[in-house]
């Protein structure tokens, strides 16, 4: 039975990536990407990744974009969306077609994402 559970956080912004690593080390082995590109190459690179949390709002490829590149290769991960704005249609028919499990609002709080994290891997176990 596993027990570590591998998070990859996606965002553009390097402060993000940080303070999310800071604060989630101590649960998760956490993995971070600076763009959505970037997170396609470490998830072929990293087979054991369970968890993925991106950034709506990224240029070049935004998170739902990049959710859909990845989820297409990679469908046993699961995939949430976090975001400074209220839910979009976009994010909202992702939530309805099974695209991503959640979305969670900036800023975040860390009870939320562990609590969905850990639900989610506990019921494939």
């Amino acid at each position: 039975m596993k027990t570590e559970i591998t998070v990859l956080y996606v965002d553009d912004e390097p402060i993000n990536l940080f303070l999310f690593s800071q604060i989630f080390e101590n649960k998760f082995t956490v993995i971070t990407a600076e763009s959505g590109y970037a997170g396609l190459h470490i998830i072929e690179n990293h087979p054991v990744i369970d968890v993925v949390i991106s950034d709506m709002k990224m240029p070049g490829m935004n998170g739902i974009e990049f959710i859909q590149k990845a989820k297409e290769r990679y469908s046993k991960i699961h995939y949430y969306i976090l975001t400074a704005n209220d839910i979009t249609p976009e994010i909202d028919n992702a939530l309805k077609t099974g695209l991503i499990d959640k979305y969670f609002r900036k800023p975040f709080k860390l009870q939320e994402i562990e609590f969905a994290i850990k639900e989610r891997i506990n019921s494939m176990i």
